[in-house]
């Protein structure tokens, strides 16, 4: 079966992630995958044509797309000829939903939304038109795949049909993802610290969404108690170069704390280092990539309650509400006095929820499934 994946674009976030475990996975003696990015190749275009995976660029801008490039998509979805379509994002999936119409046949049509938008205000003003456009013609896929129930919810309460939908959540790869010997010292000892120092992260690119502020804050407070603690920031946008990050910790004076890596591409090394992950977002997250990692690496996390995140850590962790900084530090403060043989039972349980419920093999499996019935 040929398939058609078109996403907005092949940068390192949650959604496109996740298209590149797929098409690693997935079973190439019964599908025959495609990819089509709107923008460019990005981080991971490249990685996927190394796969022997056709990757097509449309190379469009953000706003009123290029007829000229529009034209040069439709040439391209009669040439591909696909026997089902996939969009990933929002853009995406209406751009999947004009494939369809281009072939002029009932190819089967899916969408996957990756989001979990609490007010459309919030969104940019582009965003949020899609998503609005993608209410209207939400009828139209033979199935509309979300990464969580929260999104699901959300997204039905905003007009998105209620039919044929399928709950399928992030994948992780275990055997990538696990507890390594050493790689707290070795953490500590790139950081230029000693071996035991306590490390808690926040893996998550600079968004307001995110909230990192929140977190430095809570960061601040911790810090007045337990000043021996270090705080390990990892994604991109977060590093030196990020002024008002930068300020902000200089005005919590924790500057000595707190280590910005920006983007990088060892994050299962990172993160198996880590004493605590967390998630501190204060809305739009839908299934995050960063806490089923760290918890893969027998990480215990706290998250706050958007998304699935508290479906995701189940008893595992501690959830609390977003935007409570108060809260965020007590619930530091709460693992950190479990001490290391308790936070290494909380984390056992983490690694085997997600063998449970997330390998990426069980999740792949639900997709190649959901394909078969078409």
């Amino acid at each position: 079966m040929k398939i058609l994946h078109i996403i907005s674009g092949l940068s390192t976030g949650g959604a496109e992630i996740m298209l590149y475990k797929l098409l690693s996975v997935i079973d190439r003696d019964i599908f025959e995958p495609v990819v089509i990015s709107l923008t460019g190749y990005g981080s991971l275009g490249n990685n996927i044509k190394n796969m022997n995976i056709p990757v097509y660029k449309m190379k469009m801008n953000a706003g009123f797309p290029n007829p000229y490039k529009v034209w040069g998509f439709i040439k391209l979805i009669r040439k591909i000829n696909p026997e089902l379509i996939q969009g990933w994002m929002y853009h995406g999936n209406l751009a999947a939903l004009l494939a369809k119409w281009i072939l002029l046949n009932h190819v089967p049509l899916l969408w996957n939304i990756r989001h979990t938008p609490d007010d459309l205000k919030k969104e940019k003003r582009l965003t949020a038109l899609v998503i609005r456009l993608g209410a209207k013609f939400s009828s139209h896929p033979d199935r509309i795949i979300y990464n969580s129930k929260v999104s699901a919810q959300k997204h039905e309460s905003m007009g998105y049909s209620d039919k044929h939908k399928n709950i399928i959540p992030n994948g992780f790869n275990c055997e990538q993802f696990k507890p390594f010997d050493n790689a707290k010292s070795k953490l500590c000892y790139s950081l230029g610290l000693k071996k035991n120092t306590l490390l808690i992260g926040l893996v998550a690119r600079y968004h307001i969404m995110k909230d990192h502020v929140s977190f430095l804050h809570s960061a601040g407070k911790l810090n007045k108690t337990y000043p021996e603690i270090h705080f390990v920031l990892v994604g991109q946008g977060v590093d030196k170069n990020n002024h008002l990050l930068i300020k902000l910790i200089e005005d919590l004076k924790i500057r000595k704390n707190v280590h910005l890596l920006g983007k990088r591409m060892d994050m299962d090394k990172i993160t198996a280092g880590l004493d605590v992950a967390c998630s501190s977002s204060s809305w739009g997250e839908s299934f995050s990539n960063a806490i089923g990692e760290a918890m893969a690496c027998s990480i215990p996390c706290v998250v706050t309650d958007v998304g699935d995140s508290a479906w995701i850590v189940g008893d595992t962790g501690i959830v609390i509400k977003p935007r409570d900084e108060k809260a965020l530090t007590e619930a530091w403060i709460e693992l950190i006095e479990l001490g290391p043989k308790g936070r290494a039972r909380l984390g056992r349980s983490a690694r085997q929820r997600v063998i449970e419920y997330f390998s990426i093999n069980i999740v792949i499996k639900q997709y190649e499934d959901l394909y078969r019935t078409f």
